[in-house]
């Protein structure tokens, strides 16, 4: 067998979302809320595969938090424990003021989830007026956080490669299509082709990554590997492994994704892979 290196072109980097701001213990106890919790999560999930770890904090009550200490206690457990992993801050709406979402961002993580427009959730409103947005992005230059856009309809891809080429957002892209949720973009995969042709006549140089909310979570992470892109699983997505049972961890998602790699020609990619494929410094 050949010692020489696969092709960067053939890696998949796996996201896991540990969290979130909506499962909690009582849909499945496996969910961690508490900051140790969450580190050991994740630490089973970099050992499982995943070399990105997207993180929501959560307060005494389990409710989203927007606790800058919080924020910074995870990301040095990550760097303790799961060397060289990225570690992406969320800076998500729900249940938290919009002055605050980007409370956490001096602490530098690797990077951080960017929507650039606002969409309707199921029982609400995401809003991301272009002031927010605009300070969010400016944070993150700033602080040399790479961003996540997250895309939940085609006019924020739009938007994103406008920041882009006014210089609010550093180039390449990196961005997330998201799938499955009620009001936004249904998992069909017609509508990733499209997007993805799209981001490539946007921005060439972009890289990409599906994600798939509740049971279209495997069905998406199938289309990515077909497609060329990367993957997102966790327990922020699906509490569920399948119909039949809910998930044990996220290692135990992550793990099935990674096993998911070989039936497309792919592997997951390592640490180093990863900041290459992002361009994203070399870790320490």
């Amino acid at each position: 067998m050949s010692d020489s290196p696969k092709p960067l072109g053939e890696a998949c980097i796996i996201t896991v979302a540990i969290t979130g701001s909506v499962p909690r213990k009582e849909d499945n106890p496996a969910v961690p809320v508490t900051v140790p919790e969450q580190v050991e999560s994740t630490q089973e999930a970099f050992e499982a595969g995943a070399t990105i770890v997207h993180v929501h904090v959560r307060d005494e009550d389990q409710r989203a938090s927007s606790d800058p200490d919080k924020f910074a206690a995870f990301q040095e457990g990550v760097r303790k424990h799961c060397p060289g992993m990225i570690v992406q801050f969320s800076t998500g709406g729900r249940g938290r003021a919009p002055e605050e979402r980007g409370a956490m961002l001096h602490h530098r993580p690797d990077m951080a989830s960017l929507a650039t427009g606002s969409v309707n959730f199921p029982n609400m409103i995401y809003e991301n007026p272009p002031d927010l947005v605009d300070s969010l992005a400016a944070a993150m230059l700033k602080h040399e956080i790479k961003p996540e856009v997250e895309v939940f309809d085609l006019a924020m891809l739009y938007a994103a490669a406008t920041m882009a080429e006014g210089g609010q957002l550093r180039k390449p892209l990196h961005v997330q299509f998201v799938f499955g949720l009620k009001n936004a973009l249904p998992p069909k995969r017609e509508i990733l082709e499209f997007e993805v042709a799209q981001l490539k006549a946007l921005q060439p140089d972009a890289t990409w990554t599906a994600a798939g909310i509740g049971r279209s979570q495997l069905e998406i992470n199938h289309w990515a590997l077909a497609m060329g892109g990367h993957c997102r699983t966790g327990l922020e997505d699906n509490i569920r492994f399948d119909k039949s049972r809910l998930a044990k961890s996220n290692a135990e998602l992550v793990a099935r994704v990674a096993a998911l790699c070989g039936d497309y020609g792919r592997y997951p990619a390592s640490v180093a892979e990863a900041r290459e494929i992002l361009k994203l410094p070399a870790a320490g």
